[in-house]
């Protein structure tokens, strides 16, 4: 058994005793090479910690995930490669770069939802003025409000009709799973529509070389090869990195 494996192993065994610390039964949960004792008689605290730290690595495992969905990296990541799809370069910039650059612009865009976040929750938590309950409220606010003006009425309506609840009558009725794929959705019509508008100007470069090469008879050269440095010379005198960040980044203010 590698490490690996033993650490997976030593974790659903943490897993399986804190869930069995409350049944009736030996408390006592042992492996190969690891032994764990959950006294039902213990300190409350100790359990309470430990549900703490299971609840800590499974927000971390998600944290990825709700970077993803909750944030401006779907609208931003989907541009990058819409962009780099028109240009007609397939590996430049690599895979790395366009992450690296989606998640500092997303960092960038976020900054003033997370200053508020660490205003409002995190500090108080940290000086005990308000307790876990109270700070993870907070803490989403700022977040929802955010996804609340990037989301369309429409989307939003759509998930509120097919959740079969009772129907908000606040945006603060409209719970989190409501929201978050209307958001999602919404971010990927902005993002298509922002990638359509990058893409017409390559495709008359590549029309116009095509046409070129057909009227002089070199249907064999592919007319890629040709259009590259076309489309490479026209985005670097636009100044296009800086048009690009500009736009993704005045979207989000609404």
């Amino acid at each position: 058994m590698n490490k690996k494996q033993r650490l997976l192993l030593i974790f659903l065994i943490a897993i399986a005793a804190i869930l069995l610390s409350g049944c009736a039964g030996d408390p006592n949960v042992s492996a190969p090479g690891v032994t764990l004792t959950v006294d039902p008689g213990g300190d409350q605290k100790q359990v309470s910690t430990g549900v703490q730290l299971l609840i800590l690595f499974t927000v971390l495992s998600l944290a990825p995930s709700i970077l993803v969905l909750t944030t401006s990296f779907t609208r931003i990541v989907i541009v990058l490669s819409l962009l780099r799809s028109a240009i007609g370069s397939t590996q430049i910039p690599p895979n790395q770069i366009l992450v690296g650059l989606s998640l500092i612009l997303t960092f960038f865009i976020m900054s003033p939802v997370y200053g508020t976040i660490s205003t409002d929750a995190v500090k108080p938590y940290m000086e005990g003025e308000i307790d876990q309950a109270t700070a993870f409220k907070k803490a989403a606010e700022p977040v929802r409000e955010f996804m609340f003006k990037q989301t369309r009425t429409k989307d939003l309506e759509l998930f509120v009709s097919m959740n079969h609840g009772d129907q908000p009558e606040t945006l603060d009725d409209i719970p989190t799973t409501v929201l978050l794929p209307a958001f999602i959705i919404s971010e990927l019509r902005t993002a298509f529509i922002m990638g359509f508008a990058i893409y017409v100007p390559f495709l008359i470069i590549d029309l116009v070389i095509s046409s070129i090469l057909l009227a002089m008879g070199m249907m064999m050269l592919p007319p890629s090869m040709i259009s590259l440095p076309f489309k490479l010379l026209l985005f670097v005198m636009v100044d296009g990195w800086y048009l690009i960040a500009q736009s993704l980044s005045l979207s989000f203010i609404k």
